[in-house]
């Protein structure tokens, strides 16, 4: 009677840690470098952040000289963060439905002859100097949209949003600026993440009977929602820290705290477009109090731009 033998018991073991390949010297010199670099953004990244708040606190002991005659500096920052949320939201009601339209018409709708030159030069839009969007802003846009804006005071008055007098260099001029601004960077991941949804669904609804809107609403927009919402809040941080294009084309006047009008010769003024107008003659707690809107700027565009990147790495929607 014969006994089988295992052949695996008769072979010697194998250390899978000896048989891996040694790393090559590249790989190894590539992959220092890249953590080097992640880290050394990282601890710039909290430098800021630590400069801006020792730097920042010493304007909470002299409200009385640092708030730019407001009762104290928080009500002071806070009427900064206003104009900046207002203004940036404004812009992005306008951005979005613009960037919606121009990325499908770029990844769905136009020939490819045609969607390739118009995405180039929608990329190129990012490279405009903010400089050049305030002039823009204000030598162009401004006085062509004073009409419009006295006929909304003329006849809408009685809504929020158009009372309270007219100025050319208004929040919504401003808004409509950032918009611009904003829109290489919204159509641009907006572009990216329309052309990933897998081709299967698209023909599958329209080999049931859907049109071309149907299918981009049924199979294109559920599979890109999360990507959509990252793309609008990274315009929306985009949109905040914007500074010379607003300084230039914002006449602010810091009044008008809780005012909604998007007209008004009264406007709030933005954290960036204050410092950037009053640095320069500043001295001792007024510095101090641009510093610490400075420090309530960083942490508002951080969280924005978190919220953003979080929502992007979740990726598209399945199914």
């Amino acid at each position: 009677m014969s006994t089988a033998v295992d052949p695996g018991r008769l072979a010697p073991p194998t250390d899978k840690a000896a048989a891996k390949p040694p790393a090559r010297l590249g790989d190894v010199i590539f992959s220092k470098a890249a953590l080097g670099s992640g880290l050394l953004v990282i601890i710039f990244l909290a430098g800021v952040g630590i400069f801006l708040l020792l730097q920042g606190l010493p304007a909470l002991d002299a409200e009385g000289e640092s708030a730019y005659g407001e009762p104290s500096i928080w009500k002071f920052v806070g009427m900064l963060i206003y104009g900046t949320v207002y203004a940036s939201f404004l812009a992005m009601i306008i951005v979005t439905p613009l960037a919606i339209g121009l990325a499908l018409v770029i990844s769905h709708y136009a020939p490819r002859k045609v969607a390739k030159p118009v995405g180039y030069l929608v990329d190129l839009l990012a490279a405009v100097p903010s400089v050049v969007f305030g002039l823009w802003g204000l030598e162009v846009l401004a006085p062509r949209l004073l009409p419009a804006y006295q006929w909304l005071n003329e006849h809408f008055s009685w809504i929020p949003l158009f009372s309270g007098g007219v100025n050319q260099r208004s929040l919504l001029t401003a808004s409509i600026v950032l918009a611009f601004m904003a829109l290489p960077i919204v159509t641009a991941i907006l572009r990216e993440i329309f052309a990933q949804t897998p081709r299967a669904h698209e023909e599958a609804a329209l080999a049931l009977g859907a049109t071309r809107w149907e299918m981009i609403r049924l199979a294109v927009f559920p599979y890109a929602r999360s990507g959509m919402v990252a793309a609008v809040l990274l315009g929306l941080g985009r949109a905040l820290g914007e500074t010379m294009a607003v300084a230039m084309v914002l006449s602010a006047t810091g009044t008008g705290y809780l005012t909604l009008s998007v007209i008004s010769a009264e406007n709030p003024n933005t954290i960036a477009a204050f410092i950037a107008n009053n640095y320069a003659n500043a001295s001792g707690a007024k510095i101090n109090t641009m510093i610490f809107a400075g420090l309530a700027l960083f942490l508002l565009t951080f969280i924005v731009n978190f919220a953003g990147r979080w929502i992007a790495t979740r990726g598209p929607k399945k199914g």
